[in-house]
């Protein structure tokens, strides 16, 4: 009876670990097919690609039906060089399947053909590969008005989220193009996402709506590149920005929330990828030296404090497998960047240390 009962008791054994050794790569394969590197932080490594590339030029008597293909197989090709290093995130331009060589009537009636069969492309292809990607381009509104939107396009094909361009330009407004009203901050596994197009970079309306929402990443679909307000946004904003900027001849950029370049393409390649930290906050140096050096004493590799020079601040990451830059923070009490702001307003706001 005890031989009986131990040669049970060792079936049963033999079968549990049968049947976690099945299941045990299932469900790691599950965490890298969703690309949750890290299941114990909500934010952590994220693979960014921008891509510089022009919209297709094309002959004016092309048949619309002929530039949509045109456009399809143009954008195929430019996500071919990025899609081998598996991005989380695919940004393209503004307006990135406008021809070039067709007049405004000729592209009217090329708009009212291709309706969503651009999107569908873009859409089938995230979907495919498993990542997001900004589908940035005209929309033609059923009441005839039009909108520049960037579109985020999930993991799965399907529309995440949509900006309207807030502050189109004179040009635009007079072509029909009407003002987006919202400035939407879209949470997904990458973190909270906001959207700006061209003409935006020049108005505080919208950064400062950015300020106080505080998203992880600020995505910029361009005509032009904007010069110092690139930086000036992403550190304004305490975020990563990443800029595609039409034309390999302008530099299309990702930044991280310090303003420093930390991928560009070059006059050789349209496109630049980079893998970014989205775990980190950032903090003032004053009454934090001290707390800092503990925090590195006790985390060493597994956390950076990065330090621009000049600036007295400094971007803290958090490398660690579960440890988020929250709980480093938390944890050694450090005083993040606008809190100290605010504190010292406070400070210069009372009466008694006002100058009489």
């Amino acid at each position: 009876m005890k031989n009986d009962k131990s040669n049970l008791t060792s079936s049963c054994r033999l079968f549990f670990l049968i049947i976690l050794f099945c299941f045990v790569p299932v469900f790691d394969n599950t965490l890298r097919a969703g690309n949750i590197a890290n299941p114990g932080k909500k934010k952590g490594y994220v693979t960014i690609a921008t891509i510089g590339s022009g919209p297709a030029s094309v002959a004016s008597n092309t048949e619309p039906q002929q530039v949509v293909e045109k456009m399809i197989a143009h954008w195929n090709r430019q996500f071919a060089q990025v899609l081998p290093d598996r991005p989380d995130l695919i940004v393209v331009p503004e307006a990135c399947d406008r021809p070039s060589g067709l007049s405004a009537e000729k592209l009217l009636e090329y708009y009212q053909i291709r309706k969503d069969q651009i999107q569908q492309f873009f859409a089938d292809t995230a979907r495919d590969n498993k990542c997001y990607i900004v589908y940035s381009a005209y929309r033609i509104m059923p009441d005839g008005s039009r909108r520049n939107s960037s579109i985020l396009i999930d993991r799965k094909g399907n529309v995440t989220g949509i900006y309207n361009k807030n502050h189109p330009t004179i040009g635009e407004i007079e072509n029909g193009t009407l003002c987006g009203k919202d400035a939407p901050i879209i949470e997904c596994d990458l973190g909270r996402v906001a959207m700006a197009i061209c003409f935006d970079l020049n108005f505080d309306e919208l950064r400062l709506k950015y300020v106080k929402a505080k998203p992880d990443l600020i995505i910029f679909s361009s005509m032009y590149h904007g010069g110092l307000m690139q930086s000036y946004w992403a550190y304004s904003c305490r975020c990563h920005f990443v800029g595609a900027i039409a034309g390999s001849a302008t530099p299309s950029e990702i930044r991280n929330p310090l303003g420093q370049i930390i991928a560009s393409n070059t006059n050789y390649f349209n496109f630049a990828v980079a893998k970014v930290n989205l775990d980190c906050k950032m903090a003032h140096l004053d009454y934090n030296w001290e707390r800092l050096r503990k925090l590195k004493a006790k985390y060493g590799p597994k956390v950076t404090i990065s330090d621009p020079g000049c600036l007295g601040s400094v971007l803290i990451s958090s490398e660690h497998e579960t440890i988020s830059v929250d709980d480093m923070i938390k944890e050694f009490q450090i005083e993040l960047l606008d809190d100290y702001f605010d504190r010292a307003l406070d400070y210069c706001h009372k009466p008694e240390n006002k100058e009489k």
